[in-house]
């Protein structure tokens, strides 16, 4: 992929998750270090929305401007996983606490002043919080600055044992593929990257990459999304299928992908929609039955 091509990309995704539209000058101009980040990180650029904010129409319901449970509607086999999250089911039932870990790239987090309450790691623990009755949940994040796969999973193992978290949740697999890694070098660090989480002790959840109907034109994306999840089945750990699920509501009508023009109103209920997917993605992988824990509370 050629420099110009890597920057588009960057660009791209910027505004996918900042939801703004970002500009040829951002390119251009210089970037402080804790600005340029990683391709999916909407402050890698300063990416701020050239368009109002998406303005919901009087008529819609409080819920629906929040990215509601209704309006997050996903097929049933996408939150579906033959792999067990053991550790989380006995974390919730016999020490009602569960604290997650989500290793992010920049798609993690918001832009903005609140930004890292709106996004989907935050929106995960408040959803789980929800569901979980009785059990403290607590959900931090480790952003990967503009690391691929491999240097990431360098230093796994050490912040596993450092934070002593019951689930880690690995967002991987963008910077890879704007960097086109080799697939083979970005399976084999999969494969580290999850042994050493397992063996520090926490249960392991992927999640691939974002989606964008535009990124799929400029980058290939299939190896990586193939070897994560031929990687998950081999280590028995649950795929957070992302891009299939943000394809889904792409195509669904739910969010419009295609247009650069975002509002960061967007970009937020894009995240509302994650974390409360994924939080329903956790507790059927832990088969935890949320009607039995409000009972016995």
């Amino acid at each position: 992929m050629t420099i110009s091509s890597s920057i588009k990309v960057m660009m791209l995704l910027a505004g996918l998750v900042a939801g703004g539209s970002a500009r040829a000058e951002d390119a251009k101009a210089p970037v402080s270090a804790p600005a340029m980040q990683d391709p999916s990180l909407p402050q890698e650029l300063k990416a701020q929305p050239s368009q109002p904010e998406t303005k919901v129409p009087p008529a819609a319901s409080q819920e629906a401007q929040a990215g509601g449970p209704n309006d997050c509607e996903v097929p049933a086999y996408l939150l579906a996983s033959e792999n067990p999250l053991t550790k989380v089911a006995d974390a919730i039932k016999t020490r009602q606490r569960l604290d997650i870990l989500v290793v992010g790239s920049g798609s993690s987090v918001l832009a903005g002043p609140d930004g890292l309450s709106t996004s989907y790691p935050a929106r995960l623990e408040k959803a789980l919080r929800e569901k979980l009755t009785g059990v403290t949940v607590n959900v931090s994040t480790d952003i990967q600055v503009k690391k691929t796969a491999a240097e990431a999973a360098e230093g796994l193992e050490k912040l596993a044992k450092d934070r002593k978290p019951t689930l880690v949740i690995w967002q991987t697999g963008t910077v890879d593929a704007v960097k086109s890694v080799d697939p083979d070098d970005f399976r084999a660090a999969i494969d580290d990257g999850v042994t050493a989480l397992q063996g520090a002790g926490s249960d392991v959840l992927l999640m691939n990459l974002q989606y964008s109907p535009r990124m799929e034109t400029m980058i290939t994306v299939a190896p990586y999304l193939d070897n994560m999840r031929v990687g998950a089945q081999e280590h028995n750990v649950p795929l957070f299928d992302r891009f299939a699920i943000m394809r889904h509501w792409n195509e669904s009508g739910l969010f419009d992908l295609f247009n650069t023009h975002h509002g960061f109103g967007l970009a937020k209920r894009v995240h509302e929609c994650l974390g409360q997917t994924l939080a329903a993605f956790v507790i059927e992988a832990a088969h935890v039955n949320t009607a039995e824990l409000r009972i016995q509370r």
